[in-house]
């Protein structure tokens, strides 16, 4: 038995020994496969990239294609914009100081009046005939103290000769003293019927366009109607004329120094039209907004051709000054880091990172304050591309740029 258990035994190693012979060929060559393949990878690098960095490694990179634009060194204007409106310098509503009968409409509705322009004429007769009534007590005070004055005369000779008294002359003399104070309240009269008169004839007080007349000729006026019908008409002033708007409090010195400053001025292009016309800041607003963190502005314009109407809303540039010399580029140009902003020069076919500091931006344009000169080309599209130290390729941009 137990010799039988023995042999089973020897017999089962023998098995196992002679499988492992089998198998030995096929599980060293997989491992030498494996070991090969890992000695390949950690060679690769050495091979390839071990003189090289990021920035080196740009030297056997294909260039890449970009677009570029130069820096500009020159005069750039500061510009703001806004959308304003149109207002008149003064606007004058028409009404009766008297109560009448409207006898005329001389203008017709909506015309351009002048100054002194006769509008609409009230039934006069019953002040014309106060007036005439005022005038004959005029001429019969003045007949009274042309009487009062020979007898003044008549009773100083008496006095003089002694054939008269005292009393009739000091008479006189207060006769004469009241007889010119009559004349002078007559005057006095006279002159206030004559200024009520001139209420029957409406005139424009400037020079602008009316409105349509709220009533025509056979109407009865009320000097106390405040409703819109005690309002004959309004004149809107139109040359010259306001265009308000406001700009941000930022801004205020700006403003303030462009209201003398010679290169200074104020383009507004109204809704709906194409042309455009110039004016200057004339009117700042004594206050700012607290409510929007904005001041009022009013630039005046000659207007002479009416272009701009009351109430209109306009698109307002405003140019606050021009800057003599100021570097600027595209905006497309500046590239945004950890260290702040940069751009990518371009010096013989190659990308360098050039840190900037910025400005102001104006119509797409970044101006910039330090880190460029002027004249310098930079790369405005194809940047994210780029590392510093590539090398670069204009020609397809420029193409690109052609057919755009």
């Amino acid at each position: 038995m137990k010799t039988a258990k023995t042999a089973k035994v020897l017999l089962a190693i023998g098995a196992a020994v002679g499988a492992g012979a089998l198998l030995w060929p096929r599980t060293a060559d997989f491992r030498a496969h494996i070991f090969e393949a890992r000695a390949q990878s950690t060679e690769a690098p050495k091979s390839e990239g071990a003189p090289q960095g990021r920035a080196g490694g740009g030297q056997n990179r294909p260039a890449v294609n970009v677009r570029t634009s130069t820096a500009e060194r020159g005069p750039m204007p500061f510009v703001t914009e806004a959308v304003g409106t149109v207002q008149p310098i003064a606007s004058v509503a028409i009404r009766s100081r008297i109560d009448a009968q409207i006898d005329n409409v001389l203008v017709p509705d909506g015309a351009p009046v002048k100054a002194g322009d006769v509008l609409v004429r009230l039934d006069s007769r019953q002040i014309e005939a106060q007036i005439k009534q005022a005038e004959a007590q005029l001429a019969k005070d003045r007949t009274v103290l042309e009487q009062a004055e020979r007898d003044v005369g008549r009773y100083s000779e008496l006095v003089a000769k002694q054939t008269g008294t005292q009393v009739n002359l000091d008479n006189a003399r207060t006769s004469a003293a009241s007889a010119r104070a009559a004349i002078l309240g007559d005057q006095a009269q006279v002159e206030n019927l004559n200024v009520q008169l001139s209420w029957y004839t409406i005139k424009a007080p400037i020079s602008g366009r009316v409105s349509a007349f709220s009533l025509k000729a056979g109407n009865i006026v009320r000097s106390g109607d405040s409703t819109a019908t005690g309002t004959l008409t309004t004149i809107v002033q139109t040359t010259p004329i306001y265009v308000a708007f406001s700009v941000p409090q930022r801004l205020l010195t700006d403003v303030r120094e462009a209201v003398l400053r010679p290169d200074a001025e104020v383009v507004v292009t109204p809704q709906g039209s194409s042309r455009s016309v110039k004016g200057r800041v004339a009117v700042i607003d004594n206050a700012i907004d607290p409510a929007t963190g904005t001041v009022m502005v009013r630039a005046t314009f000659e207007n002479a051709d009416e272009l701009l109407w009351a109430g209109q809303l306009c698109q307002v540039r405003v140019t606050l000054r021009v800057d003599p010399e100021v570097v600027s580029l595209p905006r497309e140009a500046v590239q945004t880091g950890q260290n702040g902003n940069y751009v990518y020069v371009i010096e013989d076919s190659v990308a360098k990172v050039r840190p900037v500091e910025l400005g102001r931006s104006q119509d797409g344009r970044d101006i910039v304050t330090s880190g460029l000169k002027g004249g310098e080309v930079v790369v405005t599209d194809g940047a994210l591309a780029l590392t510093n130290g590539a090398k670069v390729d204009t020609r397809s941009a420029e193409a690109k740029k052609g057919n755009s």
